[in-house]
């Protein structure tokens, strides 16, 4: 596994937003190997590609080559570091922008945000990951509706489990309709 860091740059992956989205994946920080190569969730022990199509939300398995295929789908991708990379204990405090990432919600108005770890959650919500539950959390006024995702990062399996992916998928057909 490569988890040597990056030294910080210019944003390591681009935003990949549009107004009123259906979902929009966020994540800590791009992987070492997903800064190298430009992709979100580019390693090959990542769930997120395979697990993506498992659960329903996309039709087919898409690379992470592919991920701006998925913009015309509705479904968009940030990160709360636009220019920190590698593990999210690697990640320099400094370089989460959590102003920055709920301004861009805000402007871009999706209609679900997914963070991809508890790790992403717990910055946002500025609570101690035990302190994140998996799933739908409560709704906040003006904020779209927000899930809680297991890690899907090989570094991750511990804790991995494909529920509350399960439950968002469900939640993006209901609300699709």
């Amino acid at each position: 596994m490569d988890s040597s860091p990056v030294a910080p740059s210019a944003d390591r992956l681009p935003d990949q937003l549009a107004h009123d989205l259906r979902l929009v994946f966020v994540g800590t920080a791009a992987s070492t190997r997903s800064a190298a190569l430009g992709h979100y969730y580019a390693h090959p022990g990542n769930r997120f590609w395979r697990t993506l199509h498992a659960v329903g939300i996309t039709a087919r398995q898409y690379e992470p080559g592919e991920f701006a295929a998925l913009l015309p789908l509705g479904i968009g991708f940030t990160d709360l570091s636009k220019t920190g990379a590698g593990m999210d204990h690697e990640i320099d405090a400094a370089s989460i922008d959590i102003a920055a990432f709920t301004a861009k919600i805000r402007q871009y108005r999706p209609r679900t945000i997914a963070f991809t770890s508890k790790k992403a959650a717990s910055l946002f919500y500025r609570r101690p990951t035990t302190a994140i539950a998996l799933g739908r959390q409560p709704r906040q006024a003006d904020f779209p509706d927000v899930f809680v995702l297991p890690s899907p990062s090989g570094a991750a399996s511990g804790s991995w489990t494909v529920q509350p992916w399960q439950e968002l998928a469900a939640w993006i057909r209901s609300t699709s309709s």
